[in-house]
């Protein structure tokens, strides 16, 4: 699906959330390479984030990472979900390891914002609906891993919660084709599934709109 015909997006009034960029999860040597990593390169999944987090910042989209982390000890994780139990069978995203870290390639900026969640969707239990209407946002972009997990989890609470939901498609990877393209499918009834060319392409159009900037009483223009 493109976004031709579909309301522009307004950067000023959309955030980016960037799910699980993290060692453990998208790293070839993390502790959910087995699961994940074959797909990731399959689908050139981190230059495609790296274009995309890069050219959404500079357009004026808000960038809100959000990454799994839990203390030593996992006091926050409740393993009644299979992928949460792994991660304490596996001993892994522990916060302040470099596992639980964010890729070098998609490392957060100055301004950016990087939230830690514990349940799969990015909303539960964190600070980012309040972050968002904070900064009077109005559309939310998803990208990361897994698309049948943290992605779709996070789409469907965004869209419950009142934003207008967008899916990166190119941006995103499951365990295997197959599960992400069944997931982009089921989530086709309650987001936009765009590939990254779309959404910067409309970012692009909105930035070509906007007026020049007019000098203020007083002040030349030279």
């Amino acid at each position: 699906m493109s976004i031709a015909g579909q309301q522009e997006i307004k950067p000023g009034r959309t955030a980016l959330v960037a799910i699980d960029f993290q060692h453990d999860v998208v790293g070839a040597g993390g502790a959910f390479a087995d699961w994940f990593h074959a797909e990731v390169e399959r689908a050139n999944l981190i230059p495609t984030a790296t274009r995309l987090l890069g050219e959404a910042r500079a357009a004026g989209v808000k960038i809100v990472y959000s990454r799994g982390a839990f203390q030593p000890g996992y006091p926050e994780l409740v393993p009644n979900i299979p992928v949460l139990s792994q991660v304490a069978q596996y001993g892994c995203l522990v916060d302040g390891t470099a596992g639980a870290a964010i890729i070098d390639e998609v490392a957060p900026h100055r301004d950016d914002v990087v939230l830690t969640h514990h349940r799969v969707s990015c909303f539960h239990g964190t600070e980012l609906d309040v972050v968002l209407r904070g900064a009077s946002i109005d559309t939310v972009v998803v990208a990361g891993v897994a698309t049948n997990l943290a992605v779709e989890s996070t789409a469907r609470a965004g869209a419950d919660l009142g934003y207008r939901t967008v899916v990166v498609s190119d941006a995103c990877s499951a365990t295997s084709e197959t599960a992400h393209n069944a997931s982009l499918a089921s989530m086709a009834m309650l987001a936009e599934i765009v590939t990254t060319d779309d959404l910067l392409a409309t970012l692009d159009r909105h930035t070509l709109k906007q007026p020049p900037l007019i000098a203020q009483r007083g002040q030349t223009c030279e």
